[in-house]
């Protein structure tokens, strides 16, 4: 942080950082890709918990990991080609967006506790505060924004 002394900058050692941390991992939809995507994003969040000092509780972080694993199996599952998955996090939430190269739209079903599969939307939906897909130039993008708290 920094303090303002009659317009000197004194450092105290401890700065917060201003822009959101940030990665990416690019998937090929090799067997194991799923899991190596919640790999990634448990060391994402452990990067967040050191560089942004954010509080995540278990409960957070298992939501944030069932997030991406919903999402990169909706990738996996209904596109024909990579997929990449993007992480943008501060103190306060994590925004998980998926990139595939299926420009097809992901439908959401209704609430049907008898229906075998095709709930990852509906999981999705329910631990996130937005949900948002949209066509980019490749494919498609789904994005998913989770608030953070120390549960």
């Amino acid at each position: 942080m920094t303090e303002h002394l009659g317009g000197a900058v004194i450092s105290t050692g401890f700065d917060v950082p201003v822009e959101p941390l940030r990665r990416a991992a690019h998937f090929t939809g090799e067997p194991g890709c799923i899991a190596e995507a919640r790999a990634f994003a448990a060391l994402f969040v452990e990067q967040l918990r050191t560089e942004w000092c954010a509080t995540i509780g278990d409960r957070t972080n298992g939501a944030l990991l069932l997030v991406v694993s919903e999402l990169i199996t909706n990738a996996d599952r209904h596109s024909s080609g990579p997929y990449i998955l993007d992480l943008e996090g501060t103190d306060a939430s994590v925004t998980v967006s998926v990139y595939d190269s299926n420009a097809a739209l992901p439908l959401r079903f209704p609430r049907d506790p008898e229906r075998v599969g095709r709930h990852g939307l509906e999981i999705v939906h329910a631990l996130a505060l937005e949900v948002t897909a949209e066509r980019v130039p490749v494919g498609k993008r789904v994005r998913a924004v989770l608030a953070l708290s120390g549960d």
